[in-house]
């Protein structure tokens, strides 16, 4: 995992900072600890809103891209860019459910700006690595979070 937080982007409005935003990154590396395997698009980029941006991922998908190639140095055509969505609860009983979405998108580059977003349905076997990561991330958080609930011998 080359990069696991969130990642603020500078709009393209001056002063009035329009277009900046902030978003769930996770860029990873899938070269490493592959073994043997080899990997056209190496580098998986995986964007997910968050609460208090301004802007959307999916309105600043090229912005975004291209912000990511530049400050990681990556090599456009080996990138595969993935909006991630998660499933939704909601209800007083959180008894309905939007269900989560994950969608590739592919841009056109030119000049080194991502240009043209087109988004798909993301599909096999890209869908398994991505919800491989996002499996193995979610296991991380939930240990760690019971790890801290443990209280050393004696404490109140």
């Amino acid at each position: 995992m080359l990069y696991n937080d969130i990642y603020e982007w500078e709009g393209w409005g001056g002063p009035m900072r329009l277009g900046s935003g902030k978003c769930r990154l996770r860029l990873i590396d899938l070269r490493k600890g592959s073994g043997k395997q080899l990997y056209f698009k190496p580098f998986l980029v995986i964007v997910q809103d968050v609460a208090g941006s301004p802007m959307s991922v999916r309105s600043c998908a090229g912005h975004i891209a291209t912000t990511i190639v530049e400050r990681f140095g990556i090599d456009p055509v080996r990138m595969t860019y993935v909006e991630y969505t998660p499933e939704k609860r909601y209800g007083s009983h959180n008894e309905h459910i939007i269900p989560g979405r994950m969608e590739t998108v592919e841009f056109e580059w030119r000049e080194g700006k991502a240009i043209k977003p087109v988004w798909r349905d993301i599909r096999p076997p890209l869908d398994h690595v991505v919800d491989d990561w996002l499996s193995a991330e979610k296991e991380e958080v939930e240990e760690a979070m019971g790890e801290e609930k443990v209280l050393p011998e004696g404490a109140v």
